[in-house]
């Protein structure tokens, strides 16, 4: 596993995104112990039935992200990515946040064991 790898599982969340079905963006989260703290919501998500119903609404809004920053740390089987990503949306209207993936590599794939996107404060 490398750098390159682990920053791949961000394209591979937004593509999930461009697909506008939650449930495949849901399936990148771990099944037992994925949770999300999003960035439009104050509910914390902690499992796959939440974290779908927050992409639910989410979705609806046609987000697109691009990664403006990344700080990839491997440590065997967790890999952390963190930085700042913007998204924009179909009505035109963009959003900066800070993000930190946590992703776990349960033997096959590496899913996403935590996730937590803020906007930016200022």
């Amino acid at each position: 596993m490398n750098n390159l790898e682990i920053s791949s599982l961000f394209d591979k969340w937004n593509a999930a995104l461009q697909t506008g079905d939650p449930k495949q963006v849901a399936a990148l989260y771990d099944e037992k112990d994925g949770i999300l703290l999003p960035t439009v919501s104050n509910q914390v998500r902690h499992n796959h039935a939440e974290i779908e119903d927050y992409f639910v609404h989410f979705l609806t809004k046609g987000p697109e992200g691009v990664i403006n920053e990344s700080n990839i740390r491997i440590f065997d089987s967790i890999a952390i990515n963190s930085g700042i990503y913007t998204f924009s949306f179909k009505d035109g209207s963009e959003v900066q946040a800070r993000f930190t993936y946590v992703y776990k590599h349960n033997g096959d794939e590496w899913k996403i064991l935590e996730h937590h996107s803020s906007a930016m404060p200022e």
